[in-house]
């Protein structure tokens, strides 16, 4: 199987480097990095990552949630959650994107791995 490629959407960009560097280490392919959910979608339309690492608060317009909602509905990319919010409302909203996990931060790198290989092998399955 090939190196999955993973765009990490996080508005921190202490965060962002931080997972961007896990991931690398995990043996993944960061394609890139967004800090709104605009760039978001604008960047998966473009690099069509395989994995999408969403943050539910953004800055600009659009949310994380609303920007998953966007990249499912156009690319069918799956999305993994990646917060440190974890209320129900929050978690009601993000279920009607039908995301591939929800990583609650702070979080162990075991459980990221975990839920991006779940996650990776789910969209196969589906895309098959």
């Amino acid at each position: 199987m090939a190196i999955a490629r993973i765009l990490v959407v996080e508005d921190e960009s202490i965060v962002a480097k931080d997972l961007q560097k896990r991931l690398v280490d995990l043996g993944y392919n960061v394609v890139g990095t967004a800090s709104s959910g605009e760039d978001a979608v604008s960047k998966t339309g473009l690099l069509l990552p395989d994995l999408v690492l969403m943050d539910v608060k953004l800055q600009g317009e659009l949310d994380g949630i609303q920007a998953a909602e966007q990249i499912v509905q156009r690319h069918g990319i799956a999305v993994i959650y990646l917060t440190a919010y974890a209320d129900h409302d929050t978690l009601k909203r993000a279920s009607i994107t039908s995301p591939f996990g929800y990583i609650v931060k702070p979080f162990e790198e075991r459980e990221l791995h975990t839920t991006i290989e779940m996650a990776l092998l789910r969209q196969e399955l589906e895309r098959k």
